[in-house]
């Protein structure tokens, strides 16, 4: 049975989520409580002019921080952050120091709170760490807001940081993420001049609908393949998975929501603000969304709760799979990344408003936008290849593997009148059901197209194809740093547009500049369905890449273009830009490596025992039937099963052991590309020959033989 959670009792009866909301989180509110003005002014032009906050200041920031920790019962601290392998790391130290033999203080610095020393080497860095460089740090981040975590009946004080080697290269996601923010956020700022002189900066805006699958735990720990690798290594289709449809946007079952119910609050209380939860396609999986926030705080917030979950899920019995694909057969998981730039008088740049055929501002960053990904799609791509993610792209829930960018019919119609120099009215339009009763609505400007990775969604772009597990910083530096780069180059054409044409207006010269930007990028613009083999077939026509692994899709950060494009705005060094991309083959080859491991031992030590042990029964029943002289015909069934189990028997032992030997390869393979490509091409297709043989014999044998839970246990959560 589930356990219950205290924190769902304890708010159970309140009146509303605003009465608990952000109490564990060190912010505004608590601030004030706890610092000088003269502190909170020095936090807030740190985060909102980049300034430096003093040794002075951050002592007495220290000092209030723990003060207010020591209030709500915290005995540690640590510093919060992210490396680069795909979950949060923290170290925790206690504030209490001791005075005597018998007696101590609590004391928390501005050193402590600024900066500590993990172990860079023990962190994944490419090359820029040796074993034996130990020395990192952690630099706290004061545009996140510290939040104690409740876990496991401790109270722990989380800094938010980012994560730098001793000679000053990003171990870490936040780092470039910040780079990349405050490259955009310069480059959008610059180009709103142009319309509004009132604009002073801008902010990066950030919603990130998570995806999810639960399973019991007890079937969770009696299967190796979830346990270690995330996924159903092996696994035969259920008789009913997702064919009627039936479960997404149903009623969420009890032990579910019970869950989903404990973990919101929490979330609530760490100043997370989720707002949406359902059921998605699959059975046994759930999708839970936030209101959009300051895109660093969106990014923290995300990993903060794929760890919550995890938490509050260990309390119902239950685990949390982030797998892009943990099943085969039914529909994966994602990451959906609403983006939108605001700025500090309340304008999102992409809302077209009632007449976006007019609405020059949004034009130019819409059209800048479509530019940056047009240019820059193989990098695209690249930034949300994963081996998990290689299992989802081009499957009937997810995005295509093809970036390609949807619009809709009302804006590409605009589009293409602004580009063509006539008059299109994109208005909204009202619309009947013709229903009695039921009011008329107002339809969006954009239909939904949820085949397109990079879909614009009436205000925002929704890059799609991210992978439910990955962390949310890969895939926006990229788009960051495209859309900023783009945004630097337009602004210098508009200059070279009104210095050659000392009279030209400069809504004319912004004009012909998107009308070239919109017949240059066409081809990039798809309304169809990406999942259909006709758009695959067109989009080579249209030249268009349709990289399906990781391993080819990496190449495009390591290409001249791409490292130009980091090093001249500042977010990678070269020596930054290598290592991660050499982290991300040795990532995609360590979870191959592992799933290959863990295939070997379920082969050898579950299915062909399994399958051994029914043959042997029914050979025994045979010999039982001619020892009483019954017929052959009577021990007919028997013989064909004895003999189909022995044909995938020895099949699987040979694709086995040759599976094995591949790797073997694979492994000897001296560079990280080579490798990847290795078990790409090599291994990871052994795989699904090997799956084919195990899921045939757990169709034959007897349920008493096969000791793995099955998909209709693994999926049921009644």
């Amino acid at each position: 049975m589930a356990k219950k959670s205290a924190s769902a009792s304890k708010h159970s009866h309140q009146s509303g989520i605003s009465q608990y909301y952000g109490k564990l989180v060190f912010g505004p509110e608590q601030q004030s409580k706890y610092l000088s003005k003269s502190a909170v002014q020095a936090i807030n032009e740190a985060v909102t002019l980049g300034k430096t906050i003093s040794r002075s200041m951050a002592d007495e920031v220290a000092r209030g921080m723990m003060e207010w920790s020591l209030d709500l019962g915290v005995t540690h601290y640590t510093h919060w952050f992210q490396p680069l392998r795909g979950t949060t790391a923290e170290k925790h130290d206690s504030f209490f120091e001791p005075t005597g033999q018998d007696t101590g203080i609590e004391v928390f610095s501005g050193k402590a709170l600024v900066q500590q020393e993990p172990d860079a080497s023990s962190f994944p860095s490419g090359g820029i760490r040796n074993t034996f460089e130990a020395r990192g740090y952690t630099a706290w981040d004061p545009s996140s807001p510290a939040f104690i975590m409740p876990k496991a009946g401790a109270m722990t004080l989380c800094i938010p940081t980012i994560f730098v080697s001793y000679t000053g290269e990003a171990l870490d996601y936040k780092a470039p993420l910040l780079k990349s923010i405050a490259f955009l956020k310069k480059s959008a700022t610059e180009i709103c001049q142009y319309f509004d002189p009132k604009v002073t900066t801008c902010s990066v805006s950030l919603g990130i609908e998570q995806e999810y699958f639960l399973v019991d735990a007890s079937h969770f720990n009696a299967r190796p393949d979830l346990m270690f690798a995330g996924r159903t290594i092996i696994g035969n289709s259920p008789a009913k998975g997702q064919q009627l449809e039936d479960h997404y946007f149903g009623s969420i079952p009890n032990r579910v929501l019970s869950f989903m119910a404990d973990f919101e609050v929490k979330a609530h209380e760490l100043g997370i603000p989720l707002r949406t939860r359902h059921n998605e396609v699959a059975p046994a999986q759930f999708e839970c969304a936030p209101q959009y926030e300051d895109m660093n705080l969106a990014v923290d917030h995300n990993s903060l709760l794929m760890d919550l979950m995890h938490s509050v899920a260990d309390d119902h019995e239950l685990r949390v799979l982030f797998h892009e694909k943990p099943y085969k057969g039914i529909n994966g998981s994602g990451k959906h990344n609403n983006w939108s730039i605001i700025t500090d008088t309340g304008v999102n740049l992409l809302a077209p408003g009632s007449t976006p055929e007019s609405n020059l501002q949004f034009l130019t960053f819409f059209v800048n936008t479509i530019k940056a990904v047009h240019d820059h799609r193989d990098l695209l791509r690249a930034s949300i290849a994963t081996a998990g993610n290689d299992h989802r792209l081009g499957a009937n829930e997810a995005p295509p593997a093809i970036m390609s960018v949807f619009v809709g019919d009302t804006l590409e119609h605009v589009l293409n009148g602004f580009a063509s120099n006539t008059k299109n009215n994109a208005s909204g339009r009202a619309g009947s059901i013709q229903i009695p009763t039921i009011p008329e609505i107002l339809l969006d400007n954009t239909d939904r197209n949820r085949t397109s990775p990079f879909a614009f969604t009436g205000n925002k772009f929704e890059f799609r194809a991210v992978g439910s597990s990955d962390n949310c910083a890969s895939s926006m530096v990229v788009l960051n740093t495209i859309v900023g780069d783009q945004l630097v180059k337009f602004k210098s054409e508009v200059e070279a547009g009104l210095n050659a044409n000392k009279g030209a207006k400069v809504e004319d010269v912004i004009s012909d500049i998107l009308r070239r930007y919109i017949k240059d990028t066409q081809r990039i613009l798809f309304g169809g369905n990406g999942y259909g083999e006709e758009w695959k077939q067109e989009a080579k026509k249209r030249g268009l890449s349709n990289i399906t692994t990781t391993p080819e899709a990496l190449q495009a950060y390591v290409s001249k273009e791409s490292a130009d494009l980091f090093v001249r705005n500042g977010i990678f060094s070269h020596k930054e830009l290598e290592a991660r991309t050499e982290i991300r083959y040795e990532t995609y080859v360590l979870r191959l490596q592992i799933e290959g491991r863990i295939l070997n031992e379920m082969v050898n030590s579950y299915v062909l025992p399994s399958a051994i042990n029914y043959q042997k029964r029914l050979a025994d029943s045979v010999a039982t039937l001619n020892s009483i002289g019954v017929s052959n015909e009577a021990g007919k069934t028997q013989r064909v099963i004895i003999e189909q189990l022995g044909d995938f028997i020895n099949r699987l032992y040979t694709l086995n052991e040759a599976m094995t030997a591949e790797r073997a390869k694979a492994n000897n393979l001296e560079h990280a590309d080579e490798k990847a490509l290795a078990y790409c091409n090599k291994v990871k297709p052994m795989f699904d020959e090997i799956r084919e043989c195990c899921d045939e014999i757990e169709r034959i044998v007897d349920d008493a033989e096969w000791n793995l839970p099955k998909y209709r246990e693994l999926l049921n959560l009644a």
